[in-house]
Formats: structure tokens, C-alpha cells, sequence
């Protein structure tokens, strides 16, 4: 695998969950961990739907589209529960997904609250994304790859944090966006 292989890391920015009704998604394009080749950004309803699709049309009008070799989310939803149908993005776009995910999930409490909220429809999706495996400090889902590629692309893209360079600066760049400054907690 090259040392520069073209990844785009999706995050969303801070929002709030009582009066925000739409979140800002920021993609960063990378040549692995090292270099910001551009930056994307869109809205999405908080605790909508839209997610996915809304990758899918970002990914697909992008210039970079035909270099990137995998896409990166930070956690499988955006915008509290609009969560990202990751089988459907590779499907649509035929790049790579991997959901990063800094602490194990849940998923009993997760399945709890989504049919608290009248959105049991929604786990389907989480389920679908499949299993999800440990990998060094974080926890992954992946389609379209195998671990080991996975791994791989872990390894050279985590260059300043236990994060790939891609998620992280996008964090970075949602939270100096809603903030004003970025909290350097990425």
C-alpha cells in the first residue's frame, strides 16, 4: 500500500441537539497522514436521514472523486442518530468505508434509546455496518476491505493521534466552525 494512498475523513461539527435542526459535515481529503490536498463540506438534518445520501452526492461531484481510496467516517452517524448507511456509500461510490469509533459501543443502550425515540428503523443500519473489531486504541466497522488493508491504512494515517489524520483534522475544523476556535481535543 502506498505511503500517500488518497483518503477522505468525514466529521461532523458541533451542534445543538435542542435547537440545532441542521450540522455541518466536514470532509478533508489526505495523502495518508500527511497531507490536506482539500476540504468538503455540507449539511445534514440533525437526527435525519440524509446522511448517507448526502455522502454519496459530496463524494460523487468531488475533483478528488477518482483518487480517493477509502472513506473514512467518525462513527457510523452524524448529527446525533442520522446514521450512515455504510454498505449503501461503497455500494454507490465503490470507495472503501471504514467507520472509526473511539470507544466501544454500547449497543444495548443505543438500541434502547432509538426505540425510546421512535427511530427503531435506524438499527438496522448499525447492525448492517457488522462487526466491529479492536484495533490498537480504536474500534472499527468496515465494507468493501478487510481488516488487514484496514490496518494497513490505520497504520499510515494516524500520524498525530491515535486518529487517521483525515477524521481528525475535519474534527478540528467543525469545532473551530461552530466555535469560533477549535478545543484541539480531536
Amino acid at each position: 500500500m502506498k505511503k500517500e494512498i488518497r483518503l477522505l475523513g468525514f466529521d461532523d461539527s458541533a451542534f445543538n441537539k435542542f435547537k440545532d435542526k441542521k450540522v455541518k459535515v466536514i470532509g478533508c481529503f489526505f495523502r495518508g497522514g500527511s497531507f490536506l490536498d482539500g476540504v468538503l463540506s455540507f449539511d445534514v438534518e440533525v437526527d435525519g436521514e440524509d446522511s448517507t445520501q448526502k455522502i454519496i452526492k459530496a463524494v460523487e461531484k468531488s475533483k478528488f472523486k477518482s483518487q480517493v481510496q477509502a472513506i473514512l467516517l467518525d462513527g457510523i452517524a452524524v448529527g446525533g442518530f442520522n446514521i450512515i448507511d455504510i454498505e449503501k456509500v461503497f455500494r454507490k461510490t465503490n470507495i472503501p468505508v471504514i467507520v472509526v469509533i473511539r470507544r466501544m459501543p454500547n449497543f444495548t443502550k443505543i438500541k434502547t434509546t432509538l426505540t425510546q425515540l421512535n427511530m427503531a428503523e435506524k438499527i438496522k443500519l448499525i447492525e448492517k455496518a457488522g462487526n466491529v473489531h479492536k484495533i490498537s486504541r480504536i474500534y472499527v466497522q468496515f465494507c468493501g476491505i478487510d481488516l488487514n488493508d484496514v490496518k494497513q491504512i490505520l497504520n499510515l494515517s494516524c500520524t498525530h493521534s491515535y486518529l487517521p489524520e483525515p477524521i481528525r483534522v475535519a474534527h478540528l475544523i467543525g469545532a473551530g466552525l461552530y466555535f469560533g476556535e477549535s478545543k484541539g481535543k480531536a
